[in-house]
């Protein structure tokens, strides 16, 4: 497994998947993330692990905001382990005293098999990894803090917790056909940026309004057109980060009518307008 941590600072790079869905302060110095590729076998049900480990000051706080993607999350750390659902709006963890996480980035199949049920449940909610892994759960948490007990920050402990979750998850591949037009329909929304209406999903996978409402409502517990505007707000993060273009631009860029749409759309979901959080970038 390859680790990909966040580059040295001042160092250019291209903003990966989870840079562009995370909204994160500039300044914020307060923890340390790796990432890492999931091991073979696992095509069409992972994504990717992150680790992050913390030290934020007493009496400080560190929040963590994310425009989420349409897929399941697992996250286990010494306080909590948990299954999540889609955040449908702006998901935000706090970080406080010093700590570790092993998250997992599930493909948006992934939900719906280990669950055992329509995702719509799971939709702005999280609930307790045993409640959906059963005993295989309890053996799953009771292995990643073993591992990390010791240095969270080391790579033998980053492999023995990913290989932790292997174990437990392994027994959901192959990943169900559904399962695999659904992860094919959200790659396309989501490396598409001329794909504004729902319409357009429809006609490239051969599916009536209808049948692809229900799709999607199943197996992510989201609608169709959640999935267009969430991809939207993301590229406007990475656009408003840059600096480089206009508000206007960046809202004909994303396809929006009109600038105001635009703004209202990216404050009611980050409860930043979109000049603000350029702002909060600039000169970084």
């Amino acid at each position: 497994m390859k680790s990909d941590s966040e580059p040295a600072a001042g160092l250019p790079t291209r903003m990966d998947r989870i840079e562009r869905a995370h909204l994160k302060d500039p300044r914020d110095a307060s923890h340390v993330m790796y990432r890492y590729a999931p091991a073979a076998g696992f095509d069409g049900l992972l994504q990717r692990f992150w680790i992050p480990v913390w030290s934020v000051p007493p009496g400080r706080e560190a929040p963590q905001r994310v425009l989420q993607y349409p897929v399941s999350l697992i996250v286990i750390s010494g306080q909590y382990a948990r299954f999540y659902g889609v955040t449908s709006g702006l998901s935000t963890t706090t970080l406080t005293g010093n700590g570790w996480a092993v998250g997992l980035m599930c493909e948006p199949a992934a939900g719906f098999l280990l669950a055992g049920s329509s995702m719509a449940g799971y939709t702005d909610r999280f609930v307790d990894v045993t409640d959906v892994l059963g005993t295989a759960g309890e053996k799953l948490v009771g292995r990643v803090r073993a591992a990390m007990a010791a240095d969270p920050t080391s790579a033998s402990a980053h492999h023995a917790a990913m290989a932790a979750y292997g174990d437990a998850l392994r027994r959901f591949v192959p990943v169900d056909p559904e399962g695999l037009l659904v992860n094919r329909l959200v790659a396309f929304v989501e490396s598409r940026s001329d794909v504004t209406r729902v319409s357009q999903v429809c006609e490239q996978f051969g599916l009536s309004e209808r049948a692809l409402q229900r799709l999607v409502h199943r197996r992510l517990g989201l609608t169709p057109k959640w999935l267009i505007q969430r991809r939207r707000l993301q590229e406007a993060a990475e656009h408003l980060r840059t600096g480089s273009t206009t508000l206007a631009e960046v809202a004909a860029v994303l396809g929006y009518a009109d600038q105001p749409h635009f703004i209202r759309d990216f404050s009611a979901v980050t409860a930043m307008t979109p000049g603000a959080f350029a702002a909060l970038h600039a000169g970084w």
